[in-house]
């Protein structure tokens, strides 16, 4: 039996975001919608993935930014959520065990919710939002 590891270096946080997101892309329900956002400029959209997690998992502090705002517009429901946070999960426990690898998944448990809860309240608001 082969023993998983923890999330520990970059080239751990680039193997995670590499096979996600491969995953994304085929998935029929979001796939589409990530492929239509995103078009061309993947390579450009998983380096700031790598610097998020690298930040968020590894306290190696390289990114900036506001992940929200990017998925404000995007036509997301909680279903859609729910297929991300299966596939995010389904490839941390394929590749690693540990504490940051839990870590990892309440995170994206907890940044799903989020998302979810301010895009609802933007549709919901008759007023413009403060994104």
């Amino acid at each position: 039996m082969e023993t998983k590891r923890d999330i520990e270096t970059i080239e751990d946080i680039q193997l995670l975001v590499n096979t996600f997101y491969d995953k994304v892309k085929r998935n029929p329900l979001i796939g589409p919608i990530f492929i239509q956002v995103i078009q061309n400029r993947w390579p450009e959209h998983l380096e700031k993935m790598y610097r998020f997690w690298q930040t968020v998992l590894l306290n190696e502090h390289t990114y900036s930014g506001s992940p929200f705002k990017p998925h404000a517009a995007m036509p997301l429901e909680q279903q859609h959520f729910e297929a991300w946070l299966s596939l995010w999960h389904e490839t941390i426990n394929s590749y690693f065990s540990g504490a940051r690898a839990d870590e990892a998944k309440w995170r994206g448990g907890k940044m799903a919710e989020m998302f979810l809860l301010r895009i609802e309240d933007i549709r919901n608001s008759p007023f413009a939002p403060l994104i």
